[in-house]
């Protein structure tokens, strides 16, 4: 059985400490080219559709001090970016392998509590 071990990012030449998941280990580490590190390390380049929900989820971590699941995370987004963007399939088109884990990822913030 492989043991997953943290790693670091380097970003601008600074290293960024992620957990054995690829989270930050320190949320004040996060910067928006901290997220387009993050994102280019999994092979995705961030849209102005991704940054959108990036910032809805920072602000609902600002609010509640915790990452949203995928039902809190389709509402807030429903409640910021409209009916159009607020729903699972365009979640899933950003963000296919899981919106509310790779989205919280993405934004600097820790796993959803609710996520496997």
């Amino acid at each position: 059985m492989a043991t997953m071990t943290a790693t670091t990012l380097m970003v601008d030449g600074h290293p960024v400490a992620l957990d054995p998941e690829g989270y930050l280990v320190s949320l004040d580490d996060w910067s928006e080219r901290v997220a387009e590190a993050l994102a280019a390390d999994e092979g995705r380049e961030l849209t102005p559709d991704h940054w959108e929900v990036i910032w809805v989820l920072r602000d609902f971590y600002r609010r509640f001090e915790t990452a949203p699941a995928m039902r809190p995370l389709v509402k807030a987004v429903k409640q910021a970016l409209g009916e159009e963007k607020g729903n699972s399939i365009h979640l899933m088109r950003l963000f296919p392998e899981s919106p509310a884990k790779v989205g919280a990822r993405l934004a600097g913030l820790p796993k959803p509590t609710n996520c496997l």
